[in-house]
């Protein structure tokens, strides 16, 4: 009798371990990704400083692919902000899953 007991605590803690190692690796990916996006939103906001500082008619060239696009200062002032504020979002979402 004590046997099946044994195998069937056994079979239990086997299936806790899997799904505790399964949520290891959930949450180191999920850090990786916030270290990531805490990286993309300082890059974001050091260059939006940076370009804020120069004339507000200047225009500049934002690097898509292989080619740069003409751009007024203001345009890439507000990709800059809408790619931090993703980022924050997207941080926020992160950790609430954990």
């Amino acid at each position: 009798m004590a046997a099946p007991v044994d195998l069937e605590l056994k079979k239990a803690f086997t299936e806790l371990q899997a799904k505790v190692i399964d949520t290891q690796q959930k949450v180191k990916l999920a850090d990786i990704q916030i270290e990531q996006l805490n990286r993309t939103k300082k890059h974001a906001h050091l260059t939006d400083t940076e370009i804020m500082t120069l004339v507000d008619e200047t225009n500049m060239y934002e690097g898509v692919g292989r080619m740069f696009i003409l751009q007024s200062k203001e345009a890439i002032h507000n990709q800059l902000l809408e790619k931090q504020k993703i980022a924050e979002e997207k941080i926020k979402e992160l950790e609430g899953l954990m």
